[in-house]
């Protein structure tokens, strides 16, 4: 197979809201009112973890397909820790990511327990956001200038 390229585009609103758009879908991210935002929307890093718990349901349900059993429910539960002090320009001793993330599964099967070790394992090393988010990944950004054309 070869590889998908998936994109968002948008425009700033206001200062803590961002309007996207991937396929047909409309995407919204705001930042609480702590942060200065509206607090109607998720931030950006609750939607990293949104993200990385909807990869690991999807690679979870197919892994379980292939080792041929069923999950009937799955919880799953996901927490990221941040010092902000860097995004707010206060600090810089420490990074502006995630410090952690602790990501815990309680499905509803009737697989066993070692099947389930076995499956976690798998799901771990084949999830795309799991590897985006432990591993490095090339990043490039660039501004560029909008010019305004005035009619006289």
């Amino acid at each position: 197979m070869s590889n998908l390229t998936f994109s968002v585009t948008g425009e700033s609103s206001s200062a803590t809201k961002f309007i996207g758009h991937t396929r047909q879908f409309k995407v919204i991210i705001d930042e609480p009112e702590t942060l200065g935002g509206t607090d109607d929307f998720p931030n950006p890093v609750e939607y990293i973890l949104a993200g990385f718990a909807g990869c690991i349901n999807v690679v979870g349900h197919v892994v379980a397909k292939e080792l041929g059993f069923v999950i009937n429910s799955l919880k799953i539960e996901v927490h990221g820790e941040l010092n902000p002090e860097r995004f707010l320009g206060h600090s810089y001793k420490e990074r502006a990511g995630f410090k952690s993330i602790k990501l815990h599964l309680i499905p509803d099967t009737e697989a066993s327990i070692e099947t389930l070790t076995k499956w976690l394992q798998i799901v771990e090393e084949r999830c795309p956001v799991k590897d985006n988010l432990q591993n490095n990944t090339p990043i490039s950004i660039a501004v560029e200038k909008e010019y305004h054309v005035s009619k006289n």
